[in-house]
């Protein structure tokens, strides 16, 4: 079972104490069409994994290692963590210096917000290379159970940190990757730009010559310079890609048009314009409180699928396992569509909670799952209210979105 099948409900809980705590306190940390947006990311990123595990680390260790370390001593653990730490930054550090790489990691510093749900805003294409940077562990011959237990560690740990209801801690600032440490790397400003790569452990940072501690009394803002502006989720992760393949194909003499892939965000020798804050707005289409509601009630419903997708798919037939990754990449475009006030996005959504509905309601084997009658039953009609809302009530509330 894929641990993070047991991580969703504490990511789901712990969004929503934050988003709590934020309105209690009057902090603007949080905006639904975003936070939506980002979760949106992580569904997507959790599905692509089931069809990506290609195993090369594995491969690798049994062709490879130069020994084999014990499973037995803790210490080995905590020295295998240790490793995987040093390697995620430079993983992490590669995917801002290498525009190829660039283009898989932007997506996590696509939101213009910072809170616990940016921290699921993950890539779906950071599969294609990230497993190089690893490899020096699987020829050190550090087991590959080892390595997806630090992993998914090292992975969890950075959940917490992106937060801004946390403050300075003190020496924790100075040893581990903290809020504070983290805020900065998230930040536009001019001295935030290609800072603090740590996973768990700031010294590597330290030692490399990429700290920047947080500066007090300049606000930070968050997002990408060249901003997203969409709340698709597929474009989220493709954006990055088809400017660079612009690019190469405007290129002249095949030197330059790779160059376009391997050169740093920005260009080869482009100095980096200066970032000015007074200007800065965030991408935030008009949508009105009733279809932003709309919204999250259906990412609360698809919570559970996502979940039992990412549980069952790698057991399915191939064909089935992807019919329900589409189904909930057509739930994320559909409702990311209705946020920009997309013209068809009123009718798409409609047939997609109709048919779900009706689906649902037909089988009594969900992908394995036998569904109790009273749950078939609920979803029916929660798909089709659902759908007699936006064609009912939802003109109106696309409407106010494109104004």
């Amino acid at each position: 079972m894929n641990p993070i099948v047991y991580a969703i409900p504490v990511f789901m809980l712990t969004i929503v104490l934050e988003a709590w705590w934020a309105w209690r306190t009057r902090r603007a940390v949080y905006d639904i069409p975003d936070a939506v947006t980002s979760l949106h990311h992580g569904v997507l990123s959790q599905v692509m994994g089931v069809f990506t595990k290609f195993g090369i680390y594995a491969l690798v260790y049994e062709a490879f290692r130069a020994t084999e370390w014990p499973l037995e001593p803790w210490w080995l653990w905590l020295l295998a963590l240790v490793f995987y730490d040093f390697c995620y930054y430079w993983a992490h550090r590669m995917g801002h210096e290498v525009n190829v790489l660039w283009a898989a990691h932007v997506v996590h510093h696509s939101s213009e917000y910072y809170n616990l749900s940016t921290a699921l805003r993950q890539t779906s294409s950071g599969w294609l290379f990230g497993w190089i940077f690893y490899l020096p562990m699987a020829v050190a011959g550090v087991p590959p159970i080892m390595f997806v237990t630090v992993g998914l560690i090292d992975l969890l740990y950075q959940y917490w940190v992106h937060t801004e209801l946390v403050g300075r801690l003190g020496w924790f600032d100075r040893v581990f990757v903290s809020p504070s440490n983290h805020r900065v790397h998230h930040g536009q400003n001019d001295y935030c730009i290609d800072k603090n790569y740590g996973g768990i452990l700031i010294v590597w940072d330290r030692l490399f010559g990429t700290f920047v501690d947080e500066r007090e009394g300049e606000k930070i803002h968050y997002g990408i310079r060249k901003p997203l502006r969409s709340f698709n989720p597929v474009w989220g992760n493709l954006h990055y890609y088809a400017d660079l393949w612009r690019a190469s194909c405007a290129a002249v003499g095949w030197r330059a048009k790779l160059g376009v892939w391997l050169a740093p965000p920005g260009g080869w020798n482009v100095p980096l314009e200066h970032f000015d804050g007074a200007q800065f707005t965030r991408y935030q289409p008009t949508a009105p409180g009733p279809l932003r509601w709309y919204v999250a009630l259906q990412y609360a419903v698809s919570v559970p699928f996502v979940t039992h997708c990412i549980a069952v798919a790698p057991a399915l037939p191939l064909a089935q396992a992807a019919a329900y990754a589409l189904g909930i990449l057509a739930s994320s475009v559909s409702l990311g569509a209705l946020l920009e006030g997309r013209g068809w996005a009123r009718w798409a959504e409609a047939a997609r909670v109709a048919l779900l509905g009706m689906a649902f309601a037909l089988v009594t084997d969900w992908f394995g799952f036998v569904t109790p009658d009273a749950l078939r039953w609920t979803v029916l009609l929660l798909g089709l209210g659902s759908a007699f809302y936006l064609l009912r009530f939802g003109a109106s509330a696309s409407a106010e979105v494109r104004a």
